[in-house]
């Protein structure tokens, strides 16, 4: 159920929006209202997340390192790894998140037979994750050109290097078949290797198999269903959608609503998904911390004020129940109460 219920609801989602889009008038349901609803759910979603992630409170000095904090002058400081100020800091989640620092280093733990453990390099995640993001990003800027009118020069020149090879005509963009090979190597991963495959959820499945099925519907609209597809129609909608002043025309293909529709549930879901961790990584204790335990002190606010209680106080409080426990005491219970 964890990979067909996932992959079934992604095909249901391109069915009710090809089946839709061909009733009249559901066009503009799917080509206004949808994404209207979608952008809105989106940016609540992603707000009020980033709300509570800002107003918890972090108690304790818990950040993650791996390198010699700072310490005496003459041992060497690690400051990227153990970062002692915030412009180390923001050096060390600069890394993170532009180049994945943390994933460059992970290791494959495997046994042999003796049995014998070893830590591997398994540089190939961090590649195709690499390969994933960046070129989602790209795509998403080449489409902003949709939505400009005007639009930069600039676009101009991303389009041109990201289609320098000239394969095929149209050019075919490496960040479309980028895209596509990243997204197959991170659902193979979840499929062929087993610890990955035990831990995994549907909820780990479905984003993928989404992802995808956006990617597809976008390559088929260009390279297989070009004819078809009223890319002047396209750009006369986005730019509506920007103004609010959203037109509809005939001419619009059923497989753009199908893919708009797929990206209005993409982000729908995000604020909910383990997608966030592109907002929640900036709020993760463990990175965004300084490593100054050796020269302040951290006091956890959360502490109950403990009133002293001294053994003397103690024994006056429970003194007769320790007597009839047979328990020694230092002061004998008065003559009243014996």
């Amino acid at each position: 159920m964890k990979y067909g219920a996932p992959f079934l609801a992604v095909i249901a989602l391109a069915l009710i929006a090809w089946l839709g889009s061909l009733i009249p008038g559901m066009q503009y349901v799917f080509g206004v209202v949808f994404p209207y609803l979608a952008l809105v759910i989106f940016l609540y979603g992603f707000i009020r997340q980033v709300m509570n992630w800002g107003k918890s409170p972090v108690p304790f000095s818990i950040q993650t390192t791996c390198g010699q904090a700072k310490s005496l002058d003459f041992i060497k400081h690690n400051k990227l790894e153990a970062p002692d100020t915030n412009s180390q800091v923001v050096a060390r989640m600069l890394l993170e998140v532009l180049t994945f620092r943390s994933l460059f280093r992970n290791t494959q733990a495997r046994l042999y037979g003796g049995p014998k453990l070893t830590h591997e390099s398994s540089k190939w995640l961090w590649m195709f994750a690499l390969l994933f993001h960046y070129s989602f990003l790209v795509i998403l800027i080449r489409h902003m050109r949709l939505f400009l009118d005007p639009y930069p020069v600039c676009l101009d020149w991303l389009e041109f290097a990201d289609g320098i090879f000239q394969i095929g005509a149209p050019n075919w963009y490496i960040t479309d078949a980028c895209l596509v090979a990243g997204l197959l190597l991170l659902l193979l991963r979840r499929f062929c290797q087993t610890k990955v495959r035990y831990i995994s959820l549907a909820n780990d499945y479905f984003p993928l198999f989404l992802l995808l099925g956006i990617a597809i519907t976008g390559i088929l609209m260009r390279y297989v269903l070009r004819a078809d597809v009223d890319v002047v129609a396209i750009k006369q909608l986005a730019v509506g959608l920007v103004t609010f002043q959203p037109t509809i025309t005939t001419n619009i293909a059923s497989i753009f609503y199908i893919h708009l529709f797929l990206v209005c549930a993409l982000l729908v879901y995000f604020p909910q998904s383990k997608l966030m961790h592109m907002a929640g990584v900036l709020f993760s204790p463990t990175r965004n911390m300084r490593n100054n335990t050796r020269a302040v002190r951290h006091i956890n606010p959360w502490n109950p004020d403990i009133k002293p209680h001294s053994y003397a106080s103690y024994e006056d409080e429970f003194r007769e129940f320790m007597v009839d426990a047979g328990i020694p005491v230092e002061k004998e219970l008065p003559a009243s109460q014996a």
